[in-house]
């Protein structure tokens, strides 16, 4: 039992982090390694009982890792070719195949390093894996407790429900994205009206160099037309970006009323980061999310990850700068060396 105390504190702490505020980047690494120690800590246990039977776990399980790569990588590919027919050529939307492409040439460099048993290959190949592993744990750590937080319960209590911009069609029109928001966001609104409240509807985007008026407004006009009363609706107009909205979003709810609470509406794909962000911006709220189009998916979470590696970027360079400078140092050491390979 005494192999799975590390999973057993890192769960412990989980829990406390979750109690103390859901939107931390922490919870979901916790998570993560509590799930990575168990599975060690099973492996172990297994292999001092019956070590064949360890042993065949261990190689189901990188069986298993080695399957689901190659189909990750297909996976992605496929996706990306869709988003580049549907969506265009535009960085974001190469994502998807981008990465895809990446794991097929980190799959090939590990092939050729294990053929050819070059030992400065290995070093690189090796290394490759690791900050690829550390990278992919991170990403699992997002999705997992993304999902995780999306459906976790939240106060209803509120009194703003702020709706974040994601820009305009022809500078003037809402696309279906932002619909999609903007119809959770009044269906929230409903919801909360029902238990005594006027929440107000803050909807909150700035005009881009592309758009003929703030896409606030335009949102609001969206919403009016389907019938939302106009005299509910705040308009936060001078914001560009996620961390602009909440900035000037939370400034114009604590002019309005210091002890506010709100739910901030986006789209799925975006709430944990969002939430991250709200976390980090100070505002008192939880983040809800709208549906996307399931093609839309996958590019839109790994640009959401990289823009939270991003973010963290100091502790994620600190992290990296350390894995390739153990390989430099394997390699100084020239291990493994070229004997081991006769």
């Amino acid at each position: 039992m005494v192999a799975f105390v590390p999973s057993f504190v890192c769960l412990f702490l989980f829990f406390a982090g979750v109690v103390r505020d859901r939107r931390r980047l922490s919870n979901a690494v916790l998570l993560g390694l509590s799930a990575v120690f168990a599975v060690i800590a099973l492996l172990l246990h297994v292999a001092s009982e019956r070590a064949q039977l360890g042993r065949d776990l261990a190689v189901a399980l990188l069986t298993l890792a080695g399957v689901g790569v190659v189909t990750l990588a297909w996976f992605l590919i496929a996706n990306g070719i869709t988003m580049v027919r549907k969506e265009g050529r535009s960085p974001a939307n190469l994502l998807s195949l981008g990465a895809g492409i990446a794991l097929v040439a980190l799959l090939a460099l590990l092939i050729t390093a294990l053929v050819l048993h070059t030992p400065a290959l290995l070093v690189v190949a090796a290394t490759s894996v690791a900050l690829a592993g550390y990278v992919a744990f991170l990403f699992l750590c997002f999705l997992v407790y993304g999902a995780l937080y999306a459906r976790l319960r939240i106060r209803r209590r509120a009194d703003f429900v702020v709706v974040l911009g994601s820009g305009l069609i022809g500078g003037t029109t809402v696309p279906p994205l932002l619909a999609g928001r903007l119809d959770r966001a009044r269906r929230e609104h409903t919801r909360l009206s029902r238990r005594g409240r006027r929440p107000v509807l803050l909807t909150s985007g700035g005009q881009g160099p592309d758009e003929k008026l703030p896409e606030s407004h335009a949102m609001a006009d969206y919403l009016v037309t389907t019938g939302f009363p106009a005299d509910l609706i705040e308009r936060e107009d001078r914001s560009t970006t996620t961390d602009e909205n909440l900035t000037f979003s939370k400034a114009l709810m604590e002019r309005a009323n210091p002890d506010y609470r709100c739910v901030i509406v986006t789209n799925n794909y975006h709430v944990f980061r969002a939430a991250v962000s709200a976390r980090r911006t100070g505002i008192r709220g939880h983040v809800i999310g709208a549906p996307t189009a399931a093609y839309f998916w996958p590019s839109a979470m790994i640009r959401e990850f990289v823009a939270l590696l991003v973010a963290y970027r100091r502790t994620n360079a600190v992290l990296f700068l350390l894995v390739l400078l153990s390989g430099l140092f394997i390699w100084w050491l020239g291990w493994p060396s070229p004997a081991a390979g006769t």
